[in-house]
């Protein structure tokens, strides 16, 4: 393979010092559904006018509507490839998404270790789809290794309360300060509580640290299921914070950000709803317009509308 650069008549006039965007790393599986992993965070971090270096840490088997099975890649790959580019391109921001084994995770843990200063957002999803046994060694060593690196830790509800506190026996859902309390104990700096229930089918999302909430957006319950709402706000903030962007001010962004892809999500197959990370982009009366979904039928494109 040559990386020979091919000149044209326009080479000359091109901005040659222009400024770069900022680059985020993103060690994620590759999945093949699109709607999470490495393309979605490639997408979003392009939707947000950064740079993604992403690195390939799993390659998952999935649809639309479910994780079949994945194999992890080599360790001493994951390094390599991350050691490769890093030792050409200067980064602004890390995002983990799912790092595919215990051995994956420590192998991560170790690259991130040589950048103390650049910000990392870390992504925990939902690993009821793997075997028991490797699902605890994952957050095991995710829980001692990667935490303490992490500025912001985001999950679901239920998914951070599962890993941060497994022996939750209270009469109530753990509160969004109570999770930054217990993510803390492990270095953690701030918490990104999703899919808080409230009345009125509402649903919270809280950055919170351990003195409390710091801010947040409610969102009103969607009727159809979504994949790939966490790696996009998690990829949204990694690339706002990237670009200078304050905390709180990253975080209300990659909020309004993700509720507009979902509002503006689409069924490419069977299953569940994908985020459109580029809403912004459609021609206007576009994004309501009606057209065949993979079975043909004819659908509106607002998937509040469409299951």
């Amino acid at each position: 393979m040559t990386t020979d650069v091919i000149p044209t008549e326009n080479t000359a006039a091109l901005p040659q010092d222009a400024p770069a965007p900022a680059c985020v790393m993103t060690f994620n599986a590759s999945d093949p559904s699109g709607a999470g992993g490495l393309a979605g965070d490639v997408v979003t971090i392009a939707a947000m006018g950064a740079h993604a270096l992403p690195v390939v840490t799993a390659v998952v088997l999935r649809d639309t509507a479910e994780v079949f099975d994945h194999s992890a890649i080599d360790a001493d790959v994951v390094v390599e490839q991350a050691r490769s580019i890093l030792e050409d391109v200067t980064i602004a921001a890390w995002k983990v998404g799912f790092l595919g084994s215990a051995e994956g995770v420590a192998a991560v843990a170790e690259v991130l270790s040589d950048y103390p200063d650049v910000p990392l957002v870390a992504y925990m999803p939902n690993l009821s789809w793997v075997e028991e046994d490797d699902q605890q060694a994952y957050l095991d060593s995710f829980r001692e290794l990667v935490l303490p690196q992490t500025e912001v830790l985001v999950g679901s509800h239920q998914t951070l309360t599962n890993f941060l506190l497994p022996d939750w026996s209270g009469d109530r859902p753990a509160s969004p300060r109570e999770l930054a309390v217990a993510a803390s104990q492990h270095g953690t700096r701030f918490v990104l509580v999703t899919s808080v229930p409230l009345p009125d089918q509402f649903l919270d999302n809280v950055l919170a640290s351990p003195e409390g909430a710091i801010t947040g957006e409610k969102f009103e319950r969607f009727e159809v299921s979504f994949v790939g709402a966490g790696d996009t706000l998690s990829a949204a903030l990694a690339a706002l914070l990237a670009a200078g962007s304050e905390l709180h001010t990253a975080v209300g962004e990659s909020l309004a950000f993700l509720d507009q892809a979902l509002d503006a999500g689409f069924r490419p197959g069977m299953g569940n709803v994908i985020p459109d990370r580029f809403f912004w982009a459609l021609p206007p009366g576009e994004e309501g317009e009606e057209g065949p979904d993979a079975t043909g039928d004819e659908v509106p494109k607002d998937p509040r509308h469409v299951h």
